[in-house]
């Protein structure tokens, strides 16, 4: 589990394609400290397992259902990606629960200027959206961020300057595909609801 607060920008070492799937080698510092095999770490929002860890790199494999459904198999050397580790019993949720489980990609369409803040907007699948709310709690990317409005096949969301600088966030993001996961509170809610919805199919 993981809380959505960056903490630090790694940069992709290196890419090698295995069978469906592809090693991803990342340059870091900070997720390092007590990095093991076996591990999770959080890239780009997306829970993967440290294979291995030497020096200042670590080393994750991302399956084919992983490449499938984010944005990691479009990743190249030079790359910068967010990272974070899981947080632990007892540590302080400053952001919001994520599972790492990426639902989908989305495209930053726009960004524009408002204040000392910048308001991005992220085209995203009506499969998404249907869980996206005002003012609910998205991932982008592994960021967590609050919806500031939601349109018919986009949404927004408003990035201070603290979340420009040490993520992966911001205006230059604009053209590019980023990974969603939307509120794991929304999923369960349907889930659990949807044997007390209207009947489906023929009524004899």
């Amino acid at each position: 589990m993981f809380t959505g607060l960056v903490e630090e920008g790694g940069t992709v070492a290196m890419v090698e394609p295995r069978d469906e799937g592809a090693r991803l080698v990342i340059a870091a510092t900070d997720v390092l400290e007590g990095l093991e095999v076996g591990d999770s770490v959080a890239v780009n929002g997306a829970c993967l397992t440290a294979v291995a860890v030497a020096g200042d790199r670590f080393a994750v494999d991302a399956v084919a259902e992983t490449l499938r459904r984010t944005t990691l198999g479009r990743l190249a050397v030079g790359d910068r990606v967010n990272l974070e580790r899981p947080m632990r019993l007892g540590d302080r949720l400053d952001g919001h629960l994520v599972q790492g489980h990426v639902d989908g990609t989305g495209v930053v369409r726009d960004a524009r200027a408002e204040g000392t803040s910048t308001v991005l907007e992220i085209a995203a699948p009506a499969a998404l959206l249907r869980y996206v709310v005002e003012k609910g709690s998205i991932a982008v990317d592994g960021v967590s961020l609050t919806v500031a409005g939601r349109g018919a096949d986009a949404f927004t969301v408003a990035l201070i300057p603290h979340t420009m600088a040490v993520t992966t966030l911001g205006p230059q993001a604009v053209g590019r595909g980023v990974n969603l996961e939307v509120d794991v509170v929304a999923k369960y809610v349907e889930a659990l609801a949807a044997p007390y919805g209207p009947p489906t199919g023929d009524v004899a």
